[in-house]
């Protein structure tokens, strides 16, 4: 595996590729990775011919300077985990590399970026598509590979695709949780072994939430969540919509949509951490 940090290099090993017509596979990260990143390795790595995964944490996607400041870097850990696991090329380019100068460029994809947490985040899912448009720009994938614990982000991403008319396949890929249930997270390296055991709690009610909305409502189900795990001391709820899987509109009734979708925040401990889940009630056929 090659270790990349400058846009001159990349572009020669991936022209090469190019001119072999060797499929490229992209999975953009921002590093501290852990199991649920190499699921989506692994799937590049048997789906294409050349992976390579960006590690860059990109500061225009970030509303919280402390959380900028805080969020997690640990390269040489990752690109020991991604030479193990077969990956071709790691692109981890610093943030004069990436930003020469201000990207002035602004996405706007309503109502998908405006609800959740485009509401709560101004400006989030514009730095997200101003960096991810530049790795498309560079790499030129022919796919590129999300997780699924990020489902707002997958959406907006895939509207951004449609609106510049990019070439390349957006693919989702299943949440990776621990055996607790706990989804994995790298932010879930900031929380202590106490606040890792209260977190459990945000998968367990919502997985017991899909029982319960058999014969519950919509808003008897948002609120059954949402009152159980503010109950428990630490845990503080920032919203839980259900949505329509496709629209991200939030639903009334479950028969409003065929593909139903429940979207979490919550923040854990005193600092505190900021994670997020979501849960399956309803799956297009």
């Amino acid at each position: 595996m090659k270790v990349i940090t400058t846009i001159s290099e990349l572009d020669a090993e991936l022209s090469a590729a190019r001119a072999e017509n060797r499929s490229i596979g992209l999975v953009p990260t921002m590093g501290a990775l852990h199991a649920g990143h190499l699921s989506l390795v692994e799937r590049a790595i048997a789906e294409n011919d050349v992976t390579v995964v960006s590690i860059f944490v990109n500061p225009t996607q970030f509303n919280d300077k402390t959380d900028l400041a805080n969020y997690p870097r640990t390269l040489e850990a990752d690109c020991a985990l991604l030479e193990k696991a077969g990956a071709t090329i790691a692109f981890a380019p610093s943030v004069d590399t990436m930003y020469p100068e201000p990207d002035t460029r602004h996405f706007s994809y309503p109502p998908t970026d405006t609800v959740m947490e485009g509401s709560r985040r101004p400006g989030h899912f514009n730095g997200v598509c101003q960096i991810v448009s530049k790795l498309f720009m560079l790499v030129k994938p022919v796919r590129a590979y999300f997780g699924e614990k990020d489902f707002q982000q997958i959406a907006v991403i895939k509207a951004m695709v449609a609106d510049l008319e990019l070439p390349v396949e957006i693919c989702a890929c299943p949440i990776v949780r621990e055996a607790s249930g706990l989804a994995l997270s790298s932010r879930n390296t900031l929380l202590t072994e106490a606040e890792r055991e209260l977190a459990v709690n945000i998968s367990r009610t919502l997985k017991e939430s899909v029982g319960y909305a058999q014969t519950h409502s919509v808003s008897e189900t948002q609120r059954h969540v949402t009152d159980a795990l503010n109950a428990i001391d630490g845990l503080r709820v920032e919203y839980y919509e259900i949505v329509n899987g496709d629209t991200l509109q939030a639903i009334s009734d479950w028969n409003d949509a065929p593909y139903v979708v429940g979207c979490i925040t919550v923040f854990c401990g005193g600092r505190p951490v900021r994670l997020i889940d979501n849960i399956k009630y309803k799956v297009t056929c």
